[in-house]
């Protein structure tokens, strides 16, 4: 993929939509690029982050461990973010993901995903709209659980 590609890419991800072309091409040259391919996992439940991905291409499933087994929270594709919580709170990954489909990744180290909240106060902006949707939904899921189960 051509760098000229790799911002096109970026534009199209809502986190960064509004940040100029010659700042999508720092980006995409300073990040990495990885592939998964299907079963293999992007990042460990319990690990420490180091980076942040940004899914390109492929869907990726997020689960969480339980004595059950896996129990699966959702699936990731193309422009979904993963990883942000574990770099952003300095604690351990929340989920496992692992490759659904062969999956294309860009990944944005720790001090680099600084850098650009930091300069691009609509990242910060954009990444809260993204985190709130999250946990509105894990709430909502919650709520419909223990419903069911009649537990809290």
């Amino acid at each position: 993929m051509s760098l000229q590609q790799e911002v096109e890419v970026l534009r199209g991800i809502p986190l960064f939509a509004r940040i100029e072309t010659s700042k999508l091409k720092l980006i995409a040259f300073t990040s990495d690029r990885m592939t998964f391919r299907p079963g293999e996992v992007l990042c460990h439940e319990g690990e420490q982050g180091d980076a942040a991905y940004i899914v390109i291409r492929g869907e990726a499933e997020v689960s969480i461990d339980t004595p059950q087994g896996p129990y699966y929270i959702s699936t990731l594709g193309p422009n979904d973010i993963l990883g942000e919580i574990a770099i952003l709170c300095d604690v351990p990954r929340t989920a496992t993901v692992t490759a659904k489909t062969e999956v294309d990744t860009l990944v944005i180290s720790k001090d680099l995903f600084y850098r650009l909240i930091q300069e691009f106060p609509q990242i910060a902006i954009a990444l809260l709209r993204e985190l709130a949707g999250r946990l509105d939904q894990t709430t909502a899921r919650l709520r419909q659980a223990v419903h069911m189960t009649g537990d809290i």
